[in-house]
């Protein structure tokens, strides 16, 4: 997707603080962190939402939430732990039309419903 933000990460065209990247999955820093710890995983096959999944997506998905456990851990969430978010179409909060994870931690997050 020419347009979008996630694949010119991917393909090197925009700047990131990477903090992991393999053939399937990129992780980054969030540009605009809202805790001490915040980063995002994202694959590196274009799907525009989680509500866009074809199963063969499975074991792609699993082992994003994989690594953005181990990337937590790493970034020192192992103890308290943190938050992963998955955003999905607009009604779900979701900004960017390609498939990711938020992790953010490194504090306490309060816990509210719409």
């Amino acid at each position: 997707m020419s347009d979008c933000i996630f694949c010119k990460i991917i393909a090197g065209e925009i700047p990131s603080k990477k903090c992991y990247e393999d053939d399937e999955i990129i992780a980054f820093h969030d540009i605009h962190p809202v805790a001490p710890v915040h980063f995002l995983v994202v694959p590196k096959k274009h799907i525009n939402s989680l509500m866009e999944l074809e199963e063969a997506d499975t074991p792609l998905v699993g082992r994003m939430l994989f690594k953005a456990q181990e990337i937590a851990k790493e970034q020192g969430c192992a103890e308290k732990g943190g938050r992963f978010i998955l955003n999905a179409k607009k009604d779900g909060g979701q900004t960017i039309d390609h498939l990711h994870v938020h992790f953010i931690g490194g504090k306490t997050l309060g816990f509210k419903m719409c």
